[in-house]
């Protein structure tokens, strides 16, 4: 199992308390850790607004982070879990995500999902369709995609988009293409998107979710006749570590604490992360056998949020030391 790790970026009220000029410093340094550690991937979201409210503390652009990360690291690879499609054209996107592909020397991953944040799409003044429609402009943006990486001159009319002859240079130059990954369980819509074009997928939550889902993909590769196996499953977690339960509760204690700098009610953000699906609390024998059953399940890929990155690394060393070897 190949495992990555998300890098603070403010989203979910991770860089609180640190100074605006340190924010990149430590951004950074996480990233740099999370290299040096031997995790795969460093990953960012794509969201303008903090949750579980919105608040005044910063949450940086996910394709600035891109482009930054690409320069000043060397082997990680670098993803969005996930692009929201409706915030920028899947053409723009496609020459974005080429050029980061090269500034990485073929380091990139192209995470992309529906969207989903409702406030965001209204403060920044972007149309909110329906489900069906959002997930009607993802399958086209993905076919966009796709086109623009391979083809010298892109053409394409669909019912959400249509291109006239776009050119992207520079080419990724990863072969055959920038790997994609399809986030979101949408039976009916996405995990078909999936299906038909996507390299990885993110769903799941729950182990019964993640097997339910990857039943469904199933049964939409065998109707687009895509081998099932050619797809790499992934899922997100977020885990708090300890040896002990003193430094667990420990670890809780100082989240709390910065929450509660910002938020009236620290429990808001404390049980988004970790009182719902995909949390992991515990000792590192007891996250290994959490895992050990998505990787039954068909898991190949974890995507790890350490919530207090910002401030010590001390979670994500133990993670690797302690977790990361029982699944080599």
């Amino acid at each position: 199992m190949k495992f990555g790790a998300f890098t603070p970026q403010g989203w979910r009220l991770d860089l609180v308390g640190i100074d605006t000029s340190d924010h990149w410093s430590t951004m950074v340094d996480v990233t740099k850790t999370a290299e040096a550690l031997g995790f795969t991937s460093v990953w960012v979201y794509d969201h303008f607004h903090t949750v579980p409210l919105p608040t005044q503390e910063a949450t940086y652009e996910a394709w600035t982070l891109m482009a930054a990360l690409a320069a000043v690291t060397d082997t990680i690879r670098l993803g969005q879990m996930c692009t929201c499609n409706g915030y920028r054209s899947p053409s723009y996107l496609a020459k974005v995500a080429a050029s980061i592909d090269v500034i990485s020397n073929g380091r990139l991953e192209m995470g992309i999902g529906g969207g989903w944040y409702e406030h965001e799409y209204k403060a920044y003044g972007y149309p909110f369709p329906k489900p069906s429609v959002r997930l009607g402009e993802l399958d086209e943006a993905v076919q966009i995609m796709r086109m623009m990486w391979s083809e010298d001159e892109a053409s394409f009319a669909g019912e959400h988009y249509t291109i006239d002859g776009a050119i992207c240079q520079p080419k990724p130059i990863q072969d055959p293409m920038i790997p994609i990954w399809v986030a979101g369980g949408g039976e009916r819509y996405t995990l078909h998107t999936a299906a038909r074009y996507a390299d990885y997928t993110n769903f799941g939550g729950t182990l019964e979710s993640f097997i339910d889902k990857s039943a469904v993909l199933e049964q939409h590769c065998e109707r687009e006749g895509r081998d099932f196996a050619s797809i790499t499953r992934t899922s997100n977690f977020n885990v708090l570590i300890g040896e002990n339960a003193a430094q667990i509760d420990a670890a809780e204690g100082a989240l709390r604490t910065r929450f509660a700098t910002v938020l009236d009610d620290p429990d808001l953000s404390m049980n988004r992360l970790f009182g719902g699906i995909g949390a992991v609390v515990g000792t590192p024998d007891q996250i290994v056998e959490h895992l050990k059953a998505y990787e039954a399940a068909g898991m190949g890929y974890a995507i790890i949020y350490f919530a207090e990155a910002a401030y010590t690394t001390n979670g994500m060393e133990l993670f690797a030391r302690e977790v990361m070897p029982a699944f080599a």
